[in-house]
């Protein structure tokens, strides 16, 4: 199955439920740990059914922020609860168009969804919000609010490959991104390829793990999630920070 299609399936269930917040751990890995840990979860856990046989895609976002960057403020300061608000495509296939709202409370987060179309979509890339939001989605509602109300407005492009796995017993997500990295050609987004510049050393990746009410102890014992050093890192954030200040790397 193509991964805009699953991924298109994905969101037609998450809609159904109610909306649910999940735990969320972030850990920043060399490429030998990365080895030896991706190998670890392959030994336990399902690769992700719509990953092509080598068992990644491609994600691109293009993440929003207010005219006053407090989303890149609330990420430095460490504010418990915040609201992001991007479009993502896979796989550089702009036929299927989402955008997210990713909400975050108490080291939790929440992400909902709708689809979008590519005209809708250029016009939220060139910063034009649609004046009458009835009867749209809610999570386009809510953005097109903040463009109103806040001059949010397209701020930078994060993309990365996501190797991803997955395990029904606490609806737990594992998954590896690597070469991460960061464009301020907002007007390119729906391109093919487009101009980017890495923003981690050299072998670097993050590894992330979300679960629902619990995360099983043989995934926790087998991965050895507690030799690694947790951390609240955001790619958005090191992106913004890369374009702002001219090549910061961690």
């Amino acid at each position: 199955m193509k991964t805009a299609d699953y991924l298109e399936r994905r969101y037609m269930a998450e809609e159904t439920a109610s909306p649910k917040y999940r735990h969320e751990d972030k850990y920043l890995c060399d490429s030998m740990q990365n080895a030896v840990l991706k190998a670890r979860a392959g030994a336990i856990l399902k690769r992700d059914g719509h990953t092509a046989q080598d068992g990644f895609y491609r994600v691109r976002s293009l993440y929003f922020d207010s005219i006053h960057d407090s989303c890149y403020y609330e990420n430095e300061d460490g504010i418990g609860e915040r609201d992001k608000y991007r479009i993502r495509i896979y796989n550089a296939d702009p036929t299927h168009i989402f955008l997210e709202k990713k909400s975050k409370k108490r080291q939790m987060t929440l992400k909902q969804s709708c689809r979008i179309d590519e005209p809708l979509c250029r016009r939220l890339m060139n910063g034009r919000p649609v004046g009458n939001i009835s009867g749209m989605d809610r999570e386009l509602q809510s953005l097109l609010v903040q463009m109103q109300t806040r001059a949010m407005r397209p701020a930078v492009i994060v993309e990365y490959t996501r190797y991803p796995f997955v395990e029904a017993n606490g609806n737990v997500r594992v998954t590896f991104d690597e070469d991460i990295e960061s464009s301020a050609d907002a007007a390119g987004f729906l391109e093919k390829r487009i101009a980017c510049r890495p923003v981690l050393g050299t072998g670097m990746s993050v590894l992330e793990v979300k679960w629902d009410e619990f995360l099983p102890g043989y995934i926790k014992n087998f991965i050895q999630l507690d030799s690694l050093q947790w951390g609240s890192f955001s790619k958005y954030y090191l992106c913004r920070k890369y374009n702002a200040y001219g090549g910061i790397r961690i």
